[in-house]
């Protein structure tokens, strides 16, 4: 039988996984298709295809979660074969037979495998017959309250529910006792019902300091199937992974062995094809307790990559092509060690709600042996909504573990990000902190350190007022000169503050405001492109500043500021109260109004769930009160500062 002819690839997703598998195409000689809605029209996805096809839509039920719209890209553009990515339809058992009935090859596994694997419930059924130890949970059909209600006291508090279709963190909620069960049912549901399509939920025991570790499996149309060592992924917030690293560390040779051997046995008995991950919890006493498999190329597999050498999406094509795998599970290289956090439009100070708005500043961090960077975005692009908030991820590998821990931290600090808000210094802290380059890790690192991880706001100090006024107005006075080519101070670099003494400039940053009198600076400031020095009883340290219009961002302690200016009068004017105005945290869509107007409520009962890139967030009352007005309804999209309730306290 000859080979399918594969030369023209649709990647049916967007963001990064779309330009790193589109990467790889157009090295094997591909033409590359990508689909987009009408959001993602100028996305960087769409720019860096050969061909795209507009979905059309703005949300993901709209346009990359229609089966039939991505099949008609495909016949449209000549496309043979359609990648899934991750999320969205890679695990829909139903995409694939769509696919494979419509003529056209799946870069993916067998719909079967998917149906025994895609599901949590069936494939931790499927893994009780096959003898592999499992988590303490309910599987079943029944969905309703009563039927979790009794399986949580079985199994004993605290429990997680899950989304039985899906991962990534949607529709999956920790309960920590039977007062939040109700709740936390019918949110995971929504969330999954959101996301995947399908509002199916498990729920099992909520174990205590576990490791979550990971097997890459990979296996052919003839047979053959083998593991690709294996993934340290416990750093997680929100059941959502954070940090990735490979090998995992302090793992056995025997253990790897076992966990390797078992994830072979389990992708084997259902015929698994193409790239896959079977998930395990792993216990201090070296226990480890199946998950659930993937049934797709995982976000973390580059650390995966890097530790083999090898490129997982050209596997993924030529296994497609009928080819079988180039190598024997002994064959299978371990070379270093790498480690991979992941990027996100998100504010970790504000309970990680993510971030919206365009990304007024992107810079990332050079390329050299050992970096990585795969992303979805660009300088100037916008992050909507309506998707998941992942810009990219950063990459580094090292001959051992703490030489990709250090380089990763120089890439991080390399990365210049302005705009809107994100986790860039929040994950510098994790990579630098000693519990982590001690490898202490597991599920529970991100609260156990959070102090530390996710510091109180604090006022800025005058240093910081002093180096931000200098470099503002060194930077306008630049700019003003670069206007004019042929002004004397176009030609002079380094310029000094000249300004008549007693000029004030009246900065913002970080939500503080501060008027500072220029001729008060003691320290030796200058700018020098987009360095600013600074120098003080003989020690000089550089700090990067990058004018964007009217804005200057400049990387201090850690974190790159973003410096405006403002009209004192204007700000005084603006600074009247909410009289308790209750205002939208981040664009989304109202998803339910659970109160009406005059109702009288509790602190902390929720008055509004709002959904935003997939994930819901419930807006809370601050105080006992009653509400006075609602300014939005179910099914509204809102932005970001709007008003949604007026809570007012009872007299």
């Amino acid at each position: 039988m000859s080979a399918p002819i594969l030369d023209t690839l649709l990647v049916a997703n967007r963001g990064e996984i779309a330009c790193r598998v589109m990467r790889t195409a157009k090295a094997l000689g591909l033409t590359t298709v990508a689909v987009h809605s009408a959001t993602d029209r100028d996305a960087r996805h769409s720019r860096e295809a050969d061909i795209r096809v507009d979905l059309g839509g703005s949300k993901a039920s709209e346009s990359y979660l229609q089966i039939d719209k991505l099949i008609a890209a495909a016949k449209a553009s000549g496309a043979q074969a359609i990648h899934p990515g991750y999320g969205f339809l890679s695990e829909n058992a139903g995409f694939a037979r769509a696919i494979e009935a419509a003529g056209l090859i799946f870069l993916g596994p067998p719909a079967s495998a998917i149906d025994a694997m895609g599901s949590k419930s069936a494939a931790k059924a499927l893994m009780e017959t096959a003898g592999v130890p499992l988590v303490p949970g309910y599987h079943g059909e029944a969905q309703d309250l009563e039927t979790f209600r009794s399986a949580a006291e079985r199994i004993g508090y605290p429990v997680l529910l899950k989304a039985t279709a899906g991962g990534g963190g949607k529709g999956m909620k920790v309960v920590e006792d039977v007062s939040q069960l109700a709740e936390a049912l019918a949110s995971a549901q929504r969330e999954a019902q959101s996301s995947f399509g399908d509002s199916r939920m498990l729920v099992e025991k909520y174990l205590l300091k576990p490791r979550h570790v990971e097997i890459q499996v990979f296996a052919d149309q003839h047979g053959n199937c083998l593991y690709l060592n294996e993934r340290d992924c416990s750093i997680q917030r929100r059941h959502q992974k954070v940090v990735e690293e490979a090998p995992a560390p302090g793992l056995s040779a025997e253990l790897r062995k076992a966990m390797g051997e078992a994830a072979v046995r389990a992708a084997q008995a259902i015929g698994y094809v193409g790239a896959g991950t079977v998930e395990f919890l792993l216990d201090a006493r070296g226990e480890f307790f199946f998950m659930e498999m993937n049934t797709r190329l995982q976000v973390e597999h580059p650390v995966t990559e890097a530790i083999t050498g090898l490129d997982l999406v050209a596997w993924q094509i030529r296994v497609a092509r009928g080819e079988t795998l180039p190598m024997t599970q002994d064959q299978v290289p371990l070379l270093g060690h790498a480690i991979e956090v992941r990027l996100y439009a998100e504010d970790p100070g504000n309970d990680f709600l993510p971030a919206t708005g365009r990304l007024e500043l992107y810079r990332e961090s050079s390329n050299g042996p050992g970096r990585r960077v795969d992303s979805g975005v660009e300088e100037g692009d916008s992050v909507s909504p309506f998707y998941d908030p992942m810009l990219g991820k950063l990459i580094a590998w090292g001959e051992d573990r703490e030489q990709a821990r250090l380089r990763l931290l120089s890439m991080l600090d390399e990365f210049a990000i302005g705009g809107l808000k994100t986790n860039l210094a929040f994950l510098r802290r994790i990579i630098a902190h000693p519990a982590f380059a001690e490898a202490q890790l597991d599920t529970g690192f991100i609260a156990r350190y959070q102090e530390q991880l996710l510091p109180a706001a604090r006022e800025l100090d005058e240093d910081f007022w002093q180096a931000a006024a200098q470099a503002y107005s060194q930077s306008l006075v630049r700019r003003e000169r670069q206007d004019d080519p042929h002004s004397p101070w176009a030609a002079v670099d380094g310029w000094r503050s000249g300004l008549p003494a007693q000029v004030a400039l009246h900065l913002s940053a970080d939500g503080q405001d501060r008027a500072i009198n220029l001729q008060t600076l003691g320290a030796d400031h200058r700018l020098q492109g987009e360095r600013l020095l600074v120098e003080h009883q003989g020690v000089r340290r550089e700090h990067r500043a990058i004018r964007r219009g009217d804005t200057l961002y400049l990387h201090w302690q850690g974190e790159m500021r973003s410096i405006t200016t403002y009209d004192p009068i204007v700000a005084a004017d603006a600074s009247h109260s909410q009289h308790g105005g209750l205002t939208a945290p981040m664009n989304g869509s109202i998803v339910r109004v659970l109160v009406e107007a005059g109702q009288s409520v509790e602190a902390g009962a929720q008055l509004v769930v709002l959904e935003a890139m997939k994930m819901e967030h419930s807006i809370r009352a601050p105080h006992a009160g009653i509400v006075k007005a609602l300014y939005c309804q179910e099914g509204e999209m809102v932005s970001e500062g709007s008003a949604l309730v007026e809570l007012e306290q009872p007299a």
